[in-house]
């Protein structure tokens, strides 16, 4: 009887939680990405959020690890709701970011046109690039029970090489400016893929600048995870 009790309320704080979703955008896309109570263990809609092309590649094995897998049930739709809860304060502190819900996590989504940029050839962070990035270092203090992925993408002018190398320069500017507010070091990962990775166009000078990018990537570290396992009894 007792596990039986145990099992109805679980399904009623899951209920009450899908409920209670918020209306911002971030939280739209949780209704058709996230499905936390009934998702798989694949991360294959995260991974396509972040680089954008040939998510089945064997190369992203690394980027899959670090992810990890889906959690479902009970437990995912608590996670779930904290993710949105940090995902509405983004968009709210960030208005000209992407945000995306995304399985278990949120993808933001940095272009030219979007907060954090880097002028031609440089890797450094200007002054713009700063207030958005003080802004979201205050969100991710207020939100300490994640770890954060950071990748850096160019687009296709210049060499391969040249470009691998920029991205990863980019990548690391950002990790290290967020670890230099206070955050700790432990939290992030930074990967880059150079041109190799375009979401869009890059015959096109649209295109081109949004796939001049730098995503961040927040996930649930291992202590939310097993509380929310521990708060449904999964």
């Amino acid at each position: 009887m007792k596990n039986i009790l145990n099992k109805i309320s679980a399904f009623a704080v899951a209920i009450a939680l899908t409920a209670s979703l918020t209306s911002c955008e971030a939280t739209k896309n949780t209704n058709n990405k996230q499905k936390g109570a009934v998702i798989g263990t694949t991360t294959g809609a995260l991974i396509g959020a972040i680089i954008g092309n040939n998510v089945g590649s064997g190369k992203n094995s690394k980027l899959g690890a670090v992810i990890g897998g889906v959690v479902g049930g009970g437990a995912g739709i608590l996670i779930g709701k904290k993710m949105d809860n940090q995902a509405k304060q983004i968009e709210t502190e960030i208005p000209g970011a992407e945000v995306e819900r995304v399985d278990n996590g949120i993808v933001v989504t940095f272009d030219e046109n979007s907060g954090v940029y880097f002028d031609t050839n440089k890797d450094d962070i200007n002054a713009k690039s700063q207030e958005t990035l003080n802004k979201l270092s205050s969100v991710f203090a207020e939100f300490p029970d994640t770890n954060i992925l950071v990748v850096g993408h160019t687009d296709s002018s210049g060499r391969d090489s040249y470009n691998m190398t920029l991205s990863e320069k980019r990548a690391k500017s950002v990790t290290n400016y967020l670890i230099a507010k206070g955050l700790q070091r432990g939290r992030f990962t930074t990967q880059w893929f150079g041109e190799t990775q375009p979401k869009y166009d890059n015959t096109t000078a649209e295109g081109r600048a949004k796939n001049r990018r730098v995503n961040v990537a927040i996930l649930p570290n291992e202590k939310m995870v097993e509380e929310a396992k521990e708060e449904v009894g999964q």
